[in-house]
């Protein structure tokens, strides 16, 4: 609240009649109070002000201190001049409205409520300023919202495209609607020159998506497809074609030669916008790039690539707090340093095709699962799924210690413990184990 809206905010009403009016007259009456005793305080202090600049001057002309130069002098008499002048302003104001409170009543309070109004016009005004009325222009955007992405972000893009006037509008748009994490990852359709809180209503609405397939961190490829079939109406046989080591020849044009043809672990995460794209080619091509420059940017050595997404997916997929990343990392590259089998439950998962919870004994010892790291040595064939950055993070700087085992005791928090202790493994077996049957 400004200055101006203190000094107003009592003049909104209208002027009263009857019993009210004289509840309006006694608010007036208390107000003069208020500030001829605010009048009273100034003067006292205006008063105060001069006392002390003439007992200044009068100590330095006593006989104890040496007088004053004339630059000095000069300048205390222009600050008592100064502060005179600001004293009498200040008088001059108050007794302008107390005037117009005690004498000239209604009159008095048009002209301080049509003062008030101005002072909500100017600022309207300046608010308006900062965005466009809407409802937009006949050109439209396809405008996307990336997976992570923050507030501010969104804002600037939106003016990068023309669809909202600046950033401030969008960001106000989203506090007044409490939207901030309502916003929708995907691709909507918006128009140029928008009003911001109607770019809000639209980007905090899943029905408004438009075009977009999604792939999130840990995602496998079978539902990643699956998710691009429904969205482009591209048959599932286009992309078994290319995605089917054994049949994928034009994969070729798509994938690093180092992938081997297989497509599990090459889509980076985030949003794509298929919208209008005709073949699996061009689906596939977008979800690979963005991965091949997303290795790049993390300084992954080209023909380490494949080794760091099945290292990464494999990490990404054992525990559930991202904390645990770099310990997990470490422990697959000590027992790979030692020949030990891996022992990994989700890769025995992914081939066998069920979730890590859901394996039986028999799975558990199926030598014809190429996947099975509890039977065969080294790693699986492929990533088993799109790891996210920070997976591939963790792999490329794993933390320093000499843990072989690890064991998520509770699957609710995903605390999970580390060791190089074959006995603390089986303690901490037996707390997943008492974990487990409690729920």
């Amino acid at each position: 609240m400004t200055e101006n809206d203190e000094l107003f905010g009592m003049f909104d009403a209208e002027p009263q009649t009857g019993p009210q009016a004289e509840q309006l007259t006694d608010a007036q009456t208390t107000g003069s109070h208020q500030l001829a005793q605010a009048f009273a305080e100034h003067t006292a202090q205006g008063s105060q002000l001069d006392a002390d600049i003439h007992a200044d001057m009068r100590a330095q002309s006593s006989p104890a201190a040496p007088p004053l130069p004339p630059k000095r002098r000069r300048q205390v008499r222009a600050e008592r001049k100064r502060r005179r002048r600001k004293k009498q302003m200040r008088v001059l104001i108050i007794l302008i409205v107390l005037a117009l409170m005690a004498g000239a009543g209604v009159g008095g309070y048009q002209v301080l409520r049509s003062l008030r109004h101005a002072n909500v016009a100017a600022q309207t005004k300046e608010s308006a300023t900062l965005d466009y009325p809407g409802p937009g222009t006949p050109e439209t955007v396809d405008f996307t919202i990336e997976e992570g992405e923050g507030v501010s972000s969104v804002a600037q893009k939106l003016v990068d495209a023309g669809v909202v006037r600046t950033a401030g509008a969008f960001t106000n748009a989203v506090d007044a609607a409490n939207a901030a994490q309502r916003i929708q990852v995907g691709t909507f359709e918006l128009k140029k020159q928008m009003a911001a809180a109607d770019v809000v209503t639209i980007v905090t609405d899943p029905s408004k998506i438009t075009g977009s397939l999604v792939v999130k961190s840990g995602e496998k490829m079978a539902d990643v497809i699956s998710a691009a079939v429904k969205l482009t109406g591209i048959a599932q046989s286009d992309f078994d074609a290319l995605t089917n080591a054994s049949t994928n020849g034009g994969a070729t044009n798509i994938l690093p030669a180092v992938a081997g043809g297989q497509f599990e672990g090459w889509f980076e995460p985030g949003t794509y916008n298929v919208k209008g794209m005709t073949s699996a080619a061009d689906v596939l091509k977008a979800m690979v790039d963005k991965r091949v420059a997303k290795l790049q940017e993390l300084g992954v050595p080209e023909d380490q690539y494949e080794t760091v997404l099945i290292k990464s997916s494999i990490v990404e997929a054992e525990v559930n707090k991202d904390e645990y990343y770099g310990k997990v990392a470490r422990v697959i590259e000590n027992r790979l340093a030692q020949n030990i089998a891996l022992g990994m439950d989700s890769t025995i998962a992914y081939g066998a095709g069920v979730i890590a919870r859901d394996l039986t004994v028999s799975q558990l010892n199926d030598a014809n699962n190429a996947y099975n790291t509890r039977i065969h040595t080294g790693l699986p064939p492929t990533p088993i799924s799109n790891p996210g950055d920070k997976a591939i993070q963790a792999v490329m700087n794993p933390e320093a210690g000499d843990w072989i085992y690890f064991v998520t005791v509770n699957l609710d928090t995903g605390e999970t413990k580390f060791t190089a202790s074959q006995s603390e493994f089986e303690q901490y077996s037996k707390e997943y184990q008492d974990w487990e049957a409690a729920h």
